[in-house]
């Protein structure tokens, strides 16, 4: 489902991913840790265009990016397209409804017709528990139904794999288990997903793979009970006891 090769990533002469390489089958849950300014959330912007890569090649689904293609633009809207991010601020329209908010892709992107559009909407706010309130606006929402309505509406678009960027970070401990009930709900229909988080807990018992990434590297690769409890990278050890709560 995602495939890549040789990712670079430059911001002026800092070189943020030096070389990532990468596979991931459908349906596979792969986690991202490390510590601030690695590169985790770099390399997901990258996957969905919103930063554009300075060396290699990203494939998701069949749909290919060579970094400085000549065919650019219409590259990227279609990689774009095959991946729904989700973000740790939930960038929702605040003048908007949840139902709006959920609609708007399909509306002016997929050029859905209202009528369809609508009907999508609330079955994917029904999908995250919140179908009954379609007519809130965000400032109406607590965090947590604010973020679930932000992953509701990358799913309007239909993607292939879902990019979460620390998606209860922002969220207070006990609202943090209503997004991560969605995150289980989208496993458990084999969506493919990448999700950087620092909660190690949630890490080991959802991921598939872990990734530790550290300078611009993914240093360490492997199933999380392994990376999470015998990394063999010393850099892995050290990032895991600093962040581990102690007793």
């Amino acid at each position: 489902m995602i495939h890549v090769d040789g990712l670079i990533k430059r911001f002026g002469s800092l070189t943020v991913l030096d070389g990532i390489d990468h596979r991931q089958a459908p349906a596979e849950a792969v986690v991202l840790i490390g510590p601030s300014g690695c590169g985790k959330s770099t390399f997901l912007r990258c996957l969905n265009q919103l930063e554009t890569h300075d060396g290699g090649r990203i494939t998701i689904d069949g749909v290919a990016l060579e970094a400085g293609s000549r065919l650019d633009r219409e590259s990227q809207r279609r990689l774009r397209m095959q991946s729904g991010m989700v973000f740790q601020q939930f960038h929702l329209f605040p003048h908007r409804t949840a139902l709006e908010n959920v609609m708007e892709g399909p509306l002016h992107v997929l050029k859905m017709p209202r009528a369809e559009a609508e009907a999508r909407a609330r079955e994917l706010l029904r999908k995250v528990g919140l179908e009954d309130r379609a007519g809130f606006l965000p400032a109406q929402l607590s965090g947590g139904q604010q973020q679930r309505v932000a992953i509701a509406r990358a799913l309007a678009m239909k993607p292939k794999v879902m990019l979460f960027d620390e998606p209860t970070s922002a969220l207070d401990p006990e609202v943090r288990g209503e997004v991560l009930s969605v995150l289980h709900d989208l496993r458990a229909e084999g969506m493919t997903m990448l999700i950087i988080t620092h909660e190690m807990e949630f890490a080991r018992d959802f991921a598939d793979r872990v990734l530790f990434f550290e300078g611009g590297h993914v240093v360490e690769v492997g199933p999380p009970g392994q990376v999470l409890e015998d990394p063999t990278h010393p850099r892995t050890r050290e990032f895991l006891r600093r962040v581990r709560p102690r007793h």
